[in-house]
């Protein structure tokens, strides 16, 4: 087990950081990494993002070792206003945990999560980079603009069946959970950062607080990579995972994708590998023109001048 970790841990830092630049005529996946992004899907689009993955674990002190299988599915649907979206988010797993003196079945969705997603401030609306004819220098310099992050929140709750042996807490079976979303486009706007900070189970015997940093970046027109660093802390389960994989641009609404993730203890040692698909349906969206600072005030200077001279006629008759 040891030695497969390491050589998965090599694998992730070989790949290219990177994950396809995602532009607004293309799908806009969370997958394959587990971050949430700060932009909503868009109004009046639906999009599913699924796939399977396998499971190997092993824990030093409990003396057993487990596999299994399992599939996630999010469902997002955007609604009533442009950066609004609607989140249904489920994962089902089946593992088999073999012990010394015996062996163990366990199945169940270990995860049921229904909420909202809100973009509260995005630092592209209404800006644009004033280009200077006269110096290349100041063409290219840092752009210290795209340091300022879009800002999002999430806030949803998790169900949990009492009989659930997933349940954190038999007493709770619906528990809030937040998360404050920040993401960063850098350099030429392929490179993004997104940063997760994570309140969830608040309600329960084991609240947990952890952070999710994802960086992405697009290789070419198809291929993608990223790279991503979780970290979880609770009373009855904490731990590091990194993981990284790839993603394939099929067509502007269909991606698929694979990952690999591991852990760095043995408490337990764990090692999941899946893949999964990205499909949207986007055939009632209407596209929303952000209007530059300059162009709002060419457009209120336009109205304002059409109703001076729509009084002035009225006067005249």
């Amino acid at each position: 087990m040891f030695k497969i970790k390491k050589i998965l841990i090599a694998f992730i830092f070989l790949i290219p950081t990177i994950h396809y630049g995602q532009h607004t005529d293309e799908i806009n996946s969370n997958r394959p990494g587990e971050s949430m992004s700060a932009f909503a899907v868009g109004k009046t689009v639906f999009q599913v993002e699924t796939g399977v993955f396998g499971i190997q674990e092993s824990h030093s002190l409990s003396k057993y070792d487990a596999n299994g299988f399992g599939f996630d599915m999010e469902l997002r649907y955007g609604a009533f206003l442009e950066n609004l979206e609607f989140i249904a988010d489920i994962q089902y797993v089946n593992e088999t945990f073999d012990y010394p003196m015996n062996t163990v079945d366990k199945s169940d969705f270990k995860q049921t999560v229904l909420g909202a997603k809100y973009l509260i401030y995005d630092p592209n609306k209404g800006y644009k980079r004033q280009v200077d004819l006269y110096s290349w220098k100041n063409n290219h310099k840092f752009n210290w603009h795209q340091v300022i992050p879009a800002v999002a929140i999430f806030a949803g709750a998790n169900f949990t069946g009492a009989d659930n042996p997933y349940s954190f807490s038999p007493e709770s079976s619906i528990s809030p959970k937040i998360v404050l979303i920040l993401q960063n486009h850098l350099g030429d706007g392929s490179w993004v950062f997104v940063t997760n900070i994570i309140s969830n189970y608040m309600t329960t015997d084991y609240p947990s607080l952890s952070y999710i940093l994802t960086l992405t970046k697009g290789i070419n027109e198809r291929w993608s990579a990223f790279i991503e660093n979780q970290g979880i802390k609770s009373d009855f389960y904490s731990d590091e995972v990194i993981r990284g994989g790839a993603a394939f641009l099929i067509n502007k609404n269909m991606q698929v994708d694979a990952s690999i993730s591991t852990n760095f203890k043995d408490t337990p040692s764990i090692v999941y590998g899946g893949v999964g698909m990205s499909w949207r349906w986007d055939g009632h969206y209407k596209e929303v023109h952000l209007l530059t600072k300059e162009e709002e005030a060419a457009e209120k200077m336009a109205k304002k001048s059409k109703t001076t001279r729509g009084f002035k006629k009225s006067k005249k008759k």
